[in-house]
């Protein structure tokens, strides 16, 4: 088969060495490619916050759904990309991805170095050691991974969802279509069935 017959199918898959929140056998396994200065990525942040909250509610527990986030990086749309999944990274290595990455996406207008530095406080991370991962560039591999595997995957631009293996909204003018949780929910319901 060619890169074309792939390019709808998750081609890396889940595993222990992603970012992830519920288990990697869970039901529903969603994979967001995306970064921290993307509007749109923000956006697709929101809702999932909803549809996990969706999920534990009406199921009364977190492991019918799993969220995995991975890194895709746009340098020339989103300069300070880079720089901001570094430290989400200097972030996870103090056991803090989950709380960093939520406040990188309320505070998606305040990335600048400072602020960086202020949220890596408010978490109780160790600053020194966040600032020694960052200017190192400590985890640009694992970044480059994950862009690469999206890549392998047929991810041309952020955000870019994957609900069990599947590539959501592919043929759709994403840049002019704003997604919603209906639709979604409905994509996770015909994934599941």
């Amino acid at each position: 088969m060619n890169q074309d017959s792939y390019s709808n199918q998750l081609l890396v898959l889940p595993s222990q060495r992603d970012h992830y929140q519920g288990t990697l056998n869970a039901p529903v396994v969603l994979v967001e490619y995306g970064n921290y200065e993307c509007s749109q990525c923000g956006e697709l942040h929101q809702l999932i916050q909803v549809i996990q909250q969706h999920f534990t509610s009406v199921f009364l527990e977190e492991n019918r759904i799993c969220v995995v986030f991975r890194h895709f990086i746009e340098n020339t749309l989103h300069p300070r990309a880079q720089k901001v999944a570094e430290a989400v990274e200097a972030a996870a290595a103090q056991g803090q991805f989950w709380p960093m990455h939520d406040l990188l996406f309320t505070h998606q207008q305040s990335l600048d170095n400072g602020f960086l530095v202020e949220y890596a406080d408010s978490l109780g991370l160790d600053i020194s050691k966040f600032l020694q991962d960052i200017s190192t560039q400590a985890h640009i591999d694992r970044i480059n991974q994950d862009i690469e595997s999206g890549y392998q995957s047929g991810v041309t631009a952020a955000p870019a969802l994957f609900i069990n293996g599947i590539r959501y909204g592919v043929g759709v003018a994403r840049r002019r279509h704003r997604w919603t949780v209906e639709q979604i929910m409905a994509a996770i319901v015909a994934a599941i069935h």
